[in-house]
């Protein structure tokens, strides 16, 4: 571990970001909608790409109960694992990353908004307990993104201050829940636009794109 990042932290969300997964969500909200008759738009995924199943069923079907919330929100999630499983790949470029970070003495954790068990998808099949020393799923906040609470869960369990910390997001929730718990947000492009992210500190086109070096220099640019 070398002394100048031993205290600095990544913070990666999980779809979008470590795997490509947007189609297979993609594919189980319209399989939900369609199974429970209501309306579904590409414009629409893709906008609450990135938030609580909790938060964007009431947008879906206004007046919904608790109860109801968990019953498709447990269906969809399930649907998704399903699908998700035929394709467990990690973003191009992920492996490589966590490898750079973890030589030069970096603190990961993973802060996502979805539940544990789609992380359990990946997790075994790519040993990434190797890599993360923390993480962060639904069940562990009350607030979804673009609220902070999951990132700073994270920090909070990586034994980091915000400011020590980045965040490598791919949705505009996750990218204004970064800033807002205060940390480096680092964009990938991958399920959104560059100028829909325009309010990341840098702005990359995939993992391939990063290295530890990168980091360092935000993070130390940040805490000057």
């Amino acid at each position: 571990m070398t002394s100048s990042s031993g205290k600095l932290g990544v913070i990666f969300d999980m779809d979008g970001v470590l795997v490509d997964t947007g189609w297979a969500h993609r594919q189980a909200w319209f399989d939900t909608a369609a199974k429970e008759g209501f309306p579904m738009s590409d414009e629409f995924f893709w906008g609450t790409f990135g938030m609580q199943n909790a938060a964007i069923l009431p947008m879906l079907k206004p007046g919904i109960s608790q109860d109801e919330i968990k019953r498709l929100a447990d269906w969809k999630e399930q649907r998704y694992r399903e699908v998700a499983k035929a394709h467990p790949d990690l973003a191009p470029g992920a492996i490589a990353l966590l490898k750079d970070l973890k030589q030069n003495g970096f603190r990961l954790a993973i802060g996502s908004s979805a539940p544990p068990e789609n992380l359990d998808v990946f997790w075994d099949a790519h040993s990434l307990a190797d890599y993360f020393d923390a993480r962060v799923t639904s069940e562990q906040v009350t607030e979804s993104k673009p609220a902070p609470q999951t990132f700073l869960k994270a920090a909070e369990k990586l034994g980091l201050p915000p400011a020590k910390c980045a965040v490598v997001e791919d949705a505009v929730q996750g990218v204004q829940a970064g800033r807002a718990g205060g940390m480096v947000v680092v964009a990938v492009t991958t399920t959104h636009k560059r100028e829909e992210l325009a309010h990341a500190d840098y702005i990359v086109g995939g993992l391939t794109d990063l290295k530890a070096a990168d980091f360092l220099r935000l993070l130390k640019e940040r805490t000057r």
